[in-house]
C-alpha cells in the first residue's frame, strides 16, 4: 500500500474515533469529561494530517498523524488509569478526599465538583472503558501512520 493510501486510512480511522466519541455524547447521552476532551485533540490533529496528504502525502506529514494518534493513545492510557484507581488524575476532574474538610470546605468542594468526573467508568466493553479502547486504538492507527512514513511514496 502506498505512503498516502496508509495515511488516509489512519486518518479515516481517527475521524471514525471521534465520530464514534460524539455519538456516545449526543446519541447515547455520555457527556465526555476533561480527559475525554483531551483525548480527542490527537485524532483531529490526525484528521488535520489526513487531509494534508490529499495534497502533499510527504514523510513530516506521517509524523504529524503518527504523533497525534500517540498522543491520544497516551492521554487515554493516563485516563483509563485514573478511571481504575492506579493514580490520581487531575484535581478539577476527580473526587477528592473529604477527610478533615469543614463543612464550608465541604459544601465549596461539592460546589465546584465538575458535572462529569474522570475517575468513574460510564461505559465499558471486555473489561475495557472507552478511555481504554480509545487507548488501543491510537496505538494501532499510530503504528498505521509509521507504516505510512516507512512506505513507498505516492
Amino acid at each position: 500500500m502506498t505512503r498516502q493510501r496508509l495515511m488516509i486510512l489512519a486518518a479515516a480511522g481517527s475521524a471514525a474515533m471521534l465520530l464514534a466519541a460524539f455519538g456516545f455524547q449526543y446519541l447515547a447521552d455520555m457527556p465526555p469529561c476533561k480527559l475525554c476532551y483531551w483525548q480527542r485533540y490527537g485524532h483531529g490533529g490526525a484528521v488535520i494530517a489526513g487531509l494534508l496528504a490529499l495534497v502533499v502525502p510527504v514523510a513530516l506529514v506521517a509524523v504529524l498523524g503518527a504523533t497525534s494518534a500517540l498522543a491520544s493513545a497516551g492521554i487515554g492510557a493516563y485516563h483509563a488509569g485514573v478511571e481504575q484507581g492506579w493514580w490520581q488524575g487531575p484535581t478539577t476532574c476527580t473526587s477528592g478526599s473529604i477527610e478533615g474538610l469543614s463543612a464550608d470546605e465541604l459544601l465549596n468542594q461539592i460546589m465546584a465538583a465538575p458535572l462529569v468526573r474522570c475517575d468513574e467508568i460510564p461505559w465499558q466493553m471486555l473489561g475495557l472503558s472507552m478511555a481504554g479502547w480509545n487507548a488501543v486504538v491510537s496505538l494501532g492507527l499510530a503504528l498505521v501512520w509509521i507504516a505510512a512514513l516507512r512506505a513507498r511514496r505516492a
